[in-house]
């Protein structure tokens, strides 16, 4: 059996995903919905809602009723020509300019909402993005993507070989923002970063586990030490990004090759701290996932990977 067959399906999301998505739906259509109804929200339903959320917000600080009310009666009735049909389920593809992302007064990082004015990614944008969920299935990582990266921001198409930006946040669960180089299968090991950073915190919050221990670890992938909370994602996303590129590296031999090679050595020497920073996760199901697929890439992934032609 495949190791990472049931290791997304991390149970307890599903009562955080129901209680959230509730509540998000009550301060915006100010009825409560009935008991029975909605009790299992999928993944995109759970995505949209944080959109409509901090929309609403927006558009209420700034006085904006008319986008406040599209947001209000909008909220359980989505636009049908956002979603883009994939193998493993509906995705929303966008490609906003980076020019025009937005900018909060509490974070640093920009983001893009969905909102009145939204119009779906161009046909070769979604035809990638449906491209990069196939080969993410194929190699085990569909549930992953498809709970945890249903909503898609393509930013920059860069030259291969460029720094590749991309990041998700906290606010808008779901959702990711990548540039990218024109290649499902490079594409798809960075959905799998970005939604393996998404499935974390929902992880977290669903087991109600809070990593403020006040301790430090060095991170190679930063150059610099980082609080639990930051090690352990990166101990946890790049070890799945590694375990997708030696399944696929046959499909860009010469980028997964170097990637795993890369990778690996940086991996290995956060195996004796990754294993004292897990005693912060105290809830032990979750403390062993991570753990899990910490030592399935330190196996999978050898020092010098063969490059395969």
């Amino acid at each position: 059996m495949d190791p990472l067959t049931g290791l997304f399906r991390f149970h307890r999301t599903t009562d955080l995903y129901r209680h959230r998505t509730r509540s998000i739906y009550t301060v915006l259509s100010g009825d409560e919905l009935p008991n029975g109804c909605e009790t299992s929200p999928s993944a995109m339903d759970y995505a949209l809602a944080h959109h409509y959320l901090e929309g609403a917000e927006l558009a209420a600080r700034s006085g904006d009723r008319d986008t406040l009310s599209w947001y209000r009666t909008h909220s359980r009735t989505f636009p049908p020509h956002w979603f883009t049909t994939t193998p493993i389920g509906p995705t929303i593809v966008q490609c906003p300019d980076p020019r025009t992302l937005r900018q909060s007064p509490i974070a640093d990082t920009p983001y893009h909402l969905l909102g009145p004015n939204t119009e779906p990614a161009p046909p070769l944008a979604t035809e990638l993005v449906a491209a990069a969920f196939d080969i993410g299935a194929e190699y085990g990582f569909g549930d992953l993507i498809a709970d945890h990266a249903p909503i898609v921001c393509l930013l920059i198409e860069r030259k291969l070989g460029e720094p590749l930006n991309s990041w998700a946040i906290t606010r808008l669960p779901g959702t990711v923002f990548l540039d990218h180089v024109g290649d499902p299968t490079i594409l798809a090991r960075d959905l799998i970063h970005e939604a393996a950073h998404n499935w974390l915190n929902t992880a977290l919050a669903a087991a109600d586990v809070e990593l403020d221990d006040g301790k430090t670890w060095n991170s190679p992938w930063k150059n610099t030490r980082r609080p639990t909370f930051g090690f352990l994602h990166s101990c946890w996303a790049f070890p799945l990004t590694m375990l997708f590129a030696a399944r696929a590296v046959r499909r860009v031999p010469q980028v997964l090759a170097t990637y795993l090679a890369q990778h690996r050595r940086k991996l290995a020497s956060t195996a004796a701290d990754h294993q004292h920073a897990l005693a912060a996760v105290t809830d032990t199901d979750l403390r062993e996932r991570l753990r899990t697929v910490h030592a399935l890439a330190l196996r999978a992934c050898p020092d010098q990977p063969p490059l395969v032609t």
